[in-house]
């Protein structure tokens, strides 16, 4: 069994692979400040609840965009589980692809990974749109060599910054609205939330296509990319698993390696 750890700036996913398919995930907040005894104690309820211990395990492998959490996240695998982890950004882990950026070293680790499994199973070049924290749109050449992307601001977080900045506008769940004009308040700031988006999608998916100068295919990945799958004919697939079958690819090629 192998447990490939993605850990994000929202959530930990914690996923066990049995060498065919993706047995169970497991989520979590993320807590830089949580330590290797309190994801040991999580995880030993959840693994057995699965029919599972820490000994079924013989693999294992980190990435994160959160530096304070690898510490406790490796200990987690080295004092409970029994393994030493991969841990993506290592130089001894290697990814299988070409960073073309001006400086590599800085690109987010789950933005390679993505790049590593989207180039295994769709044709390029792909555009990766991952709604997380930030909705990120990742660049793929071909070859499956990463070339750039674009950055903005993640949904949630403009519906959290808006309720913040405005006294009188209140919390709001991210909804397809059945209209763009609202009625009352709520409607008005989801219609503006989701319709928004959508703009931001099509418009940024379309200028980089346009950039480019190649046809290209856009798959959407994290929890929220559901919402917006099959609302835009920009976006080609949903493929919510992107992260973790990457981790499970590069974890099979260095251990060959």
């Amino acid at each position: 069994m192998l447990l490939a750890i993605d850990a994000g700036n929202t959530n930990i996913v914690f996923a066990v692979h049995d060498g065919q398919t993706i047995r169970c995930q497991f989520r979590t907040v993320t807590q830089a400040a949580r330590t290797a005894d309190e994801y040991a104690v999580l995880l030993k309820s959840l693994l057995e609840l699965n029919g599972l211990s820490f000994a079924d395990f013989d693999g294992a492998i980190i990435a994160t965009v959160v530096p304070a959490a690898l510490f406790d996240l490796r200990e987690l695998c080295r004092v409970y589980f029994k393994l030493d982890p991969q841990v993506i950004g290592d130089p001894a882990v290697k990814l299988g692809l070409k960073v073309l950026t001006i400086r590599p070293e800085v690109v987010g680790a789950d933005r390679l990974i993505n790049a590593v499994a989207a180039h295994k199973d769709y044709p390029g070049p792909l555009i990766i749109v991952d709604f997380g924290t930030a909705t990120t749109f990742d660049i793929v050449n071909a070859n499956g060599d990463y070339e750039g992307g674009v950055i903005s601001p993640g949904i949630n977080l403009s519906a959290e910054a808006l309720h913040k900045a405005a006294a009188m506008l209140p919390r709001v769940a991210v909804a397809r609205t059945l209209s763009v004009i609202g009625k009352d308040t709520v409607p008005a700031m989801q219609a503006g939330l989701f319709w928004g988006y959508i703009g931001l999608i099509e418009g940024i998916v379309a200028r980089v296509k346009a950039e480019y100068g190649e046809p290209m295919t856009a798959i959407a990945t994290g929890g929220l990319g559901r919402v917006f799958y099959r609302q835009t004919p920009a976006i080609h697939h949903y493929d919510p698993d992107l992260t973790i079958r990457g981790l499970v690819q590069i974890y099979a090629r260095n251990k060959a390696g």
